[in-house]
């Protein structure tokens, strides 16, 4: 029983890893400056619901053997048995909260890419949109990581992503940058650009 309280726990861990793998290996390719990594698992998108249940479900069967009644023998005067830290309520408290943060990674992504270093707005007429396709996007911080590397290009006024759409808009000084270099910018975090609509020029 002991080893089986310590298996659930790290089944917990496992499950809610495997829940967020596709927004934490983007976070931590984007901190070791590998962007091809980006959307290695985003395969694992489809399945996000199911394991967060899988990882919610474990969590309350570990507190249900952590907190049910231990069986006492009625003629026994031995001494309590000291319970070790990692079978405590503590560990199992700690698991949980460890595990909770996991699941809710997507959500708090943003802190790992910075702030965007969107550049001064240019004058009109100099300025165009295009709209990216983009795959591979699976969550916010997807939306993040591409718009806070596309802010960096110089003359791009203005980036916005959108995982649910599957696109990347941006706003950019012509004088100062392409699509092509847009596009590239976009490649190198590791999502897969589709194609793009034609650029409108802004009024």
């Amino acid at each position: 029983m002991k080893k089986e309280k310590k298996g659930i726990s790290n089944l917990a861990i496992v499950s809610a890893f495997a829940a967020s793998l596709c927004c934490i290996v983007p976070a931590f390719a984007a901190l070791a400056g590998i962007g091809g990594l980006a959307s290695t698992f985003s395969w694992i998108e489809p399945f996000r619901p199911y394991l967060i249940v899988v990882s919610i479900g474990i969590l309350l069967f570990a507190w249900y053997l952590q907190l049910r009644p231990k069986k006492v023998e009625a003629d026994c005067d031995c001494e309590p048995e000291k319970v070790p830290f990692h079978r405590s309520n503590l560990f199992l408290g700690f698991i949980t909260v460890f595990t909770i943060c996991i699941l809710c990674f997507p959500y708090y992504t943003g802190i790992f890419y910075g702030p965007s270093e969107n550049n001064t707005v240019y004058l009109n007429g100099q300025t165009e949109e295009a709209t990216f396709s983009v795959g591979g996007m699976t969550c916010t911080g997807c939306e993040v990581h591409i718009e806070s590397e596309v802010s960096k290009i110089d003359g791009v006024v203005l980036s916005d992503a959108s995982y649910e759409g599957g696109k990347a808009k941006v706003i950019y000084d012509k004088s100062k940058t392409t699509v092509e270099e847009i596009e590239q910018a976009i490649s190198l975090t590791g999502y897969e650009v589709l194609g793009q609509s034609d650029p409108i020029l802004s009024e």
